[in-house]
C-alpha cells in the first residue's frame, strides 16, 4: 500500500542543500546578504518619516519655549488669540475677545500667527 507519509518526506529530502562543501566566502557573506534590504528599508523610513519627524518636533518645541507677552497664537483645539500674560514656565492667558481670557498650558500652542516685535532699548533708538 502506498504510504503518505513517505511521500512527504521524499520531498523535504529533495529540498535539502546536498553539497557538503561550504561555498566560498562562508554562512556569513550570504547572512549579510539577507539582511541588506532589511537595512534599506530601515534606511529609507528613517530618512523619509522619523528625520523630518523630529525636526517638526525640534521646531515646534523651540517656537512653544520662545512665546511672549503680545504674540497672536493658535491652539491645538483652533483657538485664536493673544498672549496677554506669562504665568509660570507652563501656563499662559490667551486673550480670544474683548475682556475674554482663558488661561492654556503652553504645550497645546499649535502654531504662531504673529510674533511681536522686542522693545527697543534707548541705546537702539541713538544709533
Amino acid at each position: 500500500m502506498l504510504d503518505i507519509a513517505q511521500f512527504f518526506v521524499g520531498t523535504a529530502f529533495a529540498q535539502a542543500d546536498a553539497s557538503p562543501i561550504a561555498p566560498p566566502g562562508g554562512a556569513g557573506g550570504s547572512m549579510m546578504m539577507s539582511f541588506l534590504p532589511l537595512l534599506l528599508i530601515f534606511g529609507v523610513f528613517y530618512i523619509l518619516l522619523i528625520r523630518p519627524q523630529q525636526k517638526k518636533l525640534d521646531e515646534q518645541t523651540k517656537m512653544i519655549k520662545a512665546l511672549q507677552h503680545g504674540d497672536r497664537v493658535v491652539t491645538a483645539g483652533g483657538i485664536h488669540g493673544k498672549i496677554v500674560k506669562l504665568e509660570g514656565d507652563d501656563t499662559l492667558v490667551v486673550e480670544i475677545a474683548d475682556g475674554v481670557q482663558v488661561k492654556v498650558v503652553r504645550n497645546t500652542v499649535g502654531s504662531l500667527i504673529a510674533k511681536t516685535e522686542p522693545a527697543k532699548t534707548d541705546d537702539a533708538k541713538k544709533s
